[in-house]
C-alpha cells in the first residue's frame, strides 16, 4: 500500500486498526471487490479521519467508533449490486461526471409529477426528450402522517411513503433511469427527523441511548440561553427553537416545527446511523444525496447555531464515507445561507474541495430576480464578483426557482456597494414579487412575514413571478412577449453559468402558480404549495403546438439546452468569472476554456441596449459567434442586445 505513507502518524494507527476489522467483514467478497475496498479506504482514509477526528477526536473510545464505522462500511460494499459495483468503477475513472456541460437536472415531487414512483416510469419519454440526465425525486422517503413540512420530517429513513409505492419501486425507477442515462437524486433529511420516526418514540419511552439522540431538557435555564441568538426559521407557525413535550416532560430543540426534532450530531451514534442509511439507500441505486438543513446541524451557545465549523467536518466526513463505500454517488449540500458562509460546503482551508460535489447557488437565483424586477444588473454583478474562486473538482447547483420560498439573501453592505439601502431594496423585492408594487410585472405572495427583522420571504412560480399569470389574466400580448423573454431570460443565466441548471417541474413550459392548496387542511397554511402544483399533462401536451405560451417556454429553454450541451465552456471545471462592464443594464460573465473564452452578456431589461464591442476585443473575441442562435454577431463599433437578450459568444 503506498497511500498509507501519507497518513498521519494517529491516523495510520487508526487505519490499520480498521483494515484489520474491514477484512473480516470483506471475506464473501471477489478478491478483485477486496482489493478495491481497501484501495478506496486507504486513499480517502485520512479525508475520513481528519473529519471525525475535528468533531469526536476527543472522545476515548474514538479508535473503537472509526472501526465501527469502517466495519459498515465494508458491509455496504458486500451488499453493493453489481451492475453498481461497474458504475463504481465507470464514476471513478470518469469523477467528472456530474461536471460535464450535458448535465441538465429536473427537480420534482413525485406525487405532483407521477402520481406515484410507478407513475414517473410512465414519464421517462418526457424527461428524455427535455434532455434531463439528473433527477430529484423529492419527498419520497416516508414521512410522519399529517403535517410533515412538505415531506421533509421523515418517520422512516429505510422506506417509502407509502401513497407513493414501495422501496423495491424505488430500486425500479432508479434502475430504469440509470438505464436512459439519467442520475437519481433523493433528499437526505440531516437536522432532524419527525417526532414519530422510531428514534424519537424510543427516546419519548425513556429509552436512554435514543433520548441521546435529540437535544432535549428538563427547563427552559438552556433552551432560553440559546434562544437569546437564535433565529426563527418559521415565526409565523412555528414560533420558537424548542418545543415542551409532555409524554417525555423535556423540551425538545426543535429548529423547524414542533414535530421536527433535531439530531444531535454531536453524539456519534447518530453519524453511524446515517452512514447506515446512506449505504442502503445507495444500495437501491440512488446516486445523489440532497443532504437537507445542514447549516443547523451544530449548535453552539451565543451564536445562531448555523454553519458552525463542525458542520463542515462532518460533511466532509460522510463524503469519504461515500468515497470509500460507494463512490458512484455524489453528496448535494442544501445551504441557504450568505455568501460569505456557502463557499465553505465546497470546503475551504483544510477541507478545500472535500466537504460536497454540489451545493446551491442560492445567490445567483437572488440576484437574477433583483435584476429582473431593477432593471439593474450593479448589484447582480457585484455580489457576485464577490464569490471566491471554488475548488475545480465541485459544480454549483444553478436554478431559478425550486420548491421553497425566495428569500431575500442580500447583505447591506453588498447593497451598499451600489448605492442601495439593504432594508429598503429586500422590502423592495417583497413588495414587487407579492404585487403590491406599481406598475410589478409579478404575482407572488409574501411568505413568513417577521415584523422583528422585516423578512418578507416570496412564495409563486416562476412563470408568475416573471409576469406570464398577469399577462394572460390581462389578454396583453405584448406583456405576455415580454413575460416569456424574462423566463428565459433567467434560465439562460442559470445554465450558463456552468455546474448543474436544475429547472423546477412545469418551468419548462410555463406552469403558473395554482391556489387550489387553499383547499387542502394539510397545505392551506403553507402558501409555498401555489408554486408546487400537481404537473397539468395537458397543458405540457401543448408544448409542441405552435403559438401557444407552452410552446414559446418549452421550445425557448430547449434552444438554450442544446446550446448548454455543444458549447465546452460550461463544464463545471472551467473557470466562471463575472465581467464588471460598468453597465447599469447588462450582465457579463467569462469562462476562460482552452478553447477559448466565452462571454454571456444579459440585457436585464425591455429596451434595448448596447455593449461597447472593446469588451470582446479585450478577450479575444474579434469575430463572435453567438451559441445560443448559432449565428455570428456583427460587431462595428458595439454590440446590439435586444429586449431581455443572451448571448453566449465564443
Amino acid at each position: 500500500m503506498q497511500n498509507v505513507l501519507f497518513l498521519t502518524a494517529d491516523a495510520r494507527g487508526r487505519f490499520e486498526r480498521a483494515l484489520v476489522a474491514a477484512r473480516e467483514e470483506l471475506a464473501a467478497l471477489a478478491p478483485r471487490d477486496r482489493d478495491l475496498f481497501e484501495a478506496r479506504l486507504e486513499r480517502w482514509f485520512q479525508h475520513l479521519d481528519d473529519g471525525l477526528a475535528a468533531v469526536y477526536g476527543r472522545r476515548p473510545d474514538f479508535a473503537e467508533f472509526v472501526e465501527r464505522l469502517v466495519r459498515a462500511l465494508a458491509r455496504h460494499a458486500v451488499a453493493r449490486p453489481e451492475p453498481l459495483k461497474r458504475l463504481d468503477l465507470e464514476r471513478d475513472l470518469t469523477p467528472d461526471w456530474f461536471q460535464r456541460e450535458r448535465m441538465v437536472g429536473y427537480v420534482f415531487y413525485v406525487e405532483r409529477f407521477g402520481g406515484t414512483l410507478r407513475g414517473v416510469l410512465e414519464h421517462l419519454d418526457y424527461l428524455e426528450e427535455l434532455g434531463a440526465t439528473y433527477v430529484h425525486l423529492m419527498y419520497v422517503l416516508r414521512p410522519r402522517e399529517g403535517e410533515n413540512d412538505g415531506g421533509y420530517a421523515i418517520a422512516d429513513y429505510l422506506d417509502v411513503d407509502p401513497r407513493l409505492g414501495t422501496i423495491d419501486d424505488l430500486t425500479a425507477l432508479c434502475e430504469a433511469l440509470r438505464e436512459r442515462g439519467i442520475a437519481t437524486c433523493v433528499d437526505l433529511v440531516l437536522n432532524h427527523c419527525a417526532d414519530t420516526h422510531a428514534w424519537a418514540q424510543a427516546a419519548r419511552a425513556g429509552d436512554e441511548r435514543y433520548r441521546g439522540y435529540f437535544y432535549t431538557y428538563p427547563d427552559r435555564q438552556e433552551p432560553d440561553a440559546f434562544e437569546r441568538t437564535l433565529p426563527e426559521v418559521f415565526p409565523d407557525f412555528a414560533p420558537g427553537n424548542f418545543t415542551w413535550d409532555e409524554a417525555m416532560g423535556r423540551w425538545v430543540w426543535t429548529t423547524f416545527n414542533a414535530y421536527q426534532w433535531d439530531l444531535a450530531w454531536s453524539n456519534p451514534e447518530v453519524f453511524l446511523e446515517v452512514v447506515e442509511i446512506m449505504g442502503a439507500l445507495a444500495n437501491r441505486g440512488v446516486d445523489v444525496f440532497r443532504m437537507d438543513a445542514v447549516a443547523f446541524l451544530w449548535k453552539r451557545l451565543g451564536t445562531d447555531s448555523q454553519n458552525q465549523p463542525e458542520v463542515h467536518d462532518l460533511l466532509q466526513a460522510l463524503r469519504a464515507c461515500s468515497k470509500i463505500a460507494t463512490p458512484a454517488v455524489a453528496h448535494k449540500a442544501e445551504a441557504i445561507v450568505s455568501p460569505g458562509d456557502l463557499i465553505h460546503y465546497f470546503g475551504t482551508g483544510r477541507r478545500y474541495g472535500k466537504v460536497a460535489n454540489v451545493a446551491y447557488h442560492n445567490s445567483l437565483m437572488v440576484q437574477t430576480w433583483s435584476a429582473l424586477a431593477s432593471r439593474d444588473a450593479r448589484l447582480m454583478t457585484h455580489a457576485l464578483r464577490a464569490f471566491p474562486p471554488t475548488p475545480s473538482s465541485i459544480a454549483w447547483g444553478c436554478y431559478v426557482r425550486c420548491h421553497d420560498d425566495i428569500g431575500w439573501a442580500i447583505t447591506d453592505e453588498d447593497a451598499a456597494a451600489v448605492g442601495l439601502s439593504g432594508a429598503a431594496h429586500r422590502s423592495f423585492l417583497s413588495d414587487f414579487y407579492s404585487g403590491q408594487f406599481p406598475g410589478t410585472f409579478a404575482r407572488g405572495a409574501v411568505f413568513q412575514y417577521n415584523p422583528a427583522t422585516g423578512d418578507r420571504r416570496i412564495s409563486g412560480s416562476c412563470a408568475s413571478l416573471a409576469g406570464i399569470e398577469a399577462a394572460l389574466d390581462a389578454g396583453d400580448e405584448q406583456a405576455l412577449a415580454l413575460a416569456i423573454e424574462r423566463v428565459l431570460w433567467a434560465h439562460a443565466v442559470a445554465v450558463g453559468f456552468g455546474g448543474i441548471p436544475l429547472l423546477y417541474m412545469g418551468d419548462e413550459f410555463g406552469l403558473v402558480s395554482d391556489h387550489g392548496y387553499l383547499l387542502d387542511p394539510d397545505r392551506s397554511a403553507d402558501n409555498r404549495w401555489m408554486h408546487r402544483p400537481a404537473m397539468d399533462w395537458t397543458a405540457a401536451d401543448r408544448r409542441h403546438l405552435p403559438g401557444t405560451v407552452e410552446a414559446r417556454v418549452y421550445h425557448g429553454l430547449a434552444t438554450i439546452l442544446r446550446a448548454r450541451s455543444r458549447t465546452p465552456h460550461l463544464h463545471a471545471q472551467t473557470p466562471q468569472e463575472v465581467l464588471d462592464l460598468g453597465h447599469e443594464r447588462v450582465f457579463a460573465t467569462l469562462r476562460r476554456h482552452p478553447l477559448g473564452p466565452m462571454v454571456g452578456l444579459y440585457n436585464v431589461t425591455e429596451d434595448v441596449q448596447r455593449v461597447s464591442a472593446t469588451v470582446l476585443e479585450a478577450h479575444g473575441l474579434g469575430q463572435p459567434y453567438d451559441q445560443l442562435e448559432q449565428r455570428f454577431v456583427d460587431v462595428r463599433g458595439s454590440v446590439l442586445l435586444r429586449p431581455y437578450d443572451r448571448l453566449w459568444l465564443v
